[in-house]
């Protein structure tokens, strides 16, 4: 169905990206997978090219389009070549607008340019270990100590964490019995702080290519020049982001799906059993057609809440309604897909293996598809 997102210049950068993932992340992929993520001098190609940077302002040698429908052009061309880009996608979508949003002045011309450039990589440290979706237990410490905070405590399932020149961290700065979101606190750590450390990383089942760290910070002095916003202000900010990353989950959900619904079709065309291409059975026929039809509603609801996120109106129990809807039928979608591999969808080297277990991550991450009912119910008075 005909969409009514993108602008000419979105179509350009489509195919801008198109050309950069089939030459040089395609080609790629499998030793990134192995590796267990993407090297630092790809961020620092994509930075030459002027992708990290897209929403930056041109003062800091960004290209001041902060339009998120870029972003879109970014998960869906990935995902078109099979493959996707982890820790790129984090950067972009869920860390850096708290840095366009909170920096100040001292602190753009410090960072932004290096964020820009691709030679400063970024993550954000809110989970704790027994701490997931419930933000306001966070137990993470920082004692302010005259022009510093000193920081203590432990972060887990870190996106990024491994390369991160710069980690966004969220910690408790004061108590309130009566209030449990209030005294969070947004502090930049930077990579050589002492008592800054990094833990194992960790072995997912899916999305190899992005790493997953524990992270310690034992007694680190952040200064406090490296706080984002201001002091208790970190519940609210996180609140304010959470609809686009929520957005940025279900994006790549669909592309996904509609990835794996390509690859099928493809697949079944030329596959034969009995003698009789596995497209012709009637069963195929209405399992990909079911996916077809799934796809094309999801992609329906998304194009709308894309730009609705675009115009500044989008509400988190939308946010939310559009993650769930779009996580669990990229699950069903996916799934079907690979039953018509048969035993080759359970093979590694088969990219809808890959879709498969990269896909289960979604109704867990950015808050599980459970949460999202919780807001949902909320919205409806319930």
């Amino acid at each position: 169905m005909r969409r009514d997102v993108f602008t000419a210049d979105h179509e350009m950068f489509r195919e801008l990206i198109r050309n950069v993932v089939s030459k040089e992340v395609v080609p790629r992929y499998g030793d990134w997978e192995k590796a267990g993520g993407l090297p630092r001098s790809f961020f620092e190609q994509l930075g030459a090219l002027g992708l990290l940077g897209m929403a930056i302002p041109e003062a800091y040698g960004g290209g001041g389009q902060p339009d998120y429908r870029y972003n879109v052009v970014l998960q869906e061309e990935a995902a078109r070549a099979l493959v996707t880009l982890g820790t790129v996608r984090t950067q972009l979508d869920v860390i850096l607008p708290y840095f366009l949003e909170y920096a100040d002045a001292e602190q753009r011309e410090r960072w932004f340019p290096g964020l820009a450039s691709g030679r400063l990589l970024s993550a954000i440290a809110m989970t704790e270990p027994g701490t997931g979706s419930d933000l306001a237990g966070i137990r993470t410490t920082a004692v302010r100590d005259g022009d510093s905070y000193v920081l203590n405590g432990a972060k887990t399932f870190i996106t990024g964490g491994l390369l991160a020149d710069l980690v966004i961290v969220v910690a408790r700065t004061a108590t309130d019995p009566e209030d449990r979101r209030a005294g969070l606190t947004l502090l930049v750590v930077e990579d050589g702080m002492p008592g800054f450390t990094r833990g194992r990383v960790l072995d997912k089942m899916g999305i190899k290519v992005q790493d997953t760290v524990e992270l310690f910070f034992h007694h680190v002095r952040v200064p406090v020049a490296n706080r984002l916003g201001e002091e208790g202000g970190a519940f609210e900010y996180l609140g304010h982001n959470l609809p686009q990353e929520r957005m940025t989950v279900a994006v790549g959900s669909v592309a996904q799906a509609r990835a794996a619904l390509d690859a099928t079709i493809a697949y079944v065309k030329e596959r034969e059993v009995f003698g009789t291409p596995v497209a012709s059975f009637q069963n195929t026929k209405f399992e990909l057609a079911a996916v077809a039809a799934d796809v094309e509603a999801a992609q329906a609801m998304l194009d709308r809440a894309v730009l609705e996120l675009v115009d500044g109106r989008l509400v988190g129990a939308d946010a939310a309604k559009v993650k769930l809807f779009c996580t669990e039928m990229q699950a069903r979608a996916v799934d079907r897909c690979l039953q018509l591999f048969g035993g080759y969808g359970y093979m590694s080297d088969h990219p809808i293996a890959r879709l498969y277990t990269d896909a289960r991550i979604t109704r867990i991450y950015a808050g599980t598809s459970e949460v999202m009912k919780v807001i949902i119910a909320k919205s409806l008075g319930l």
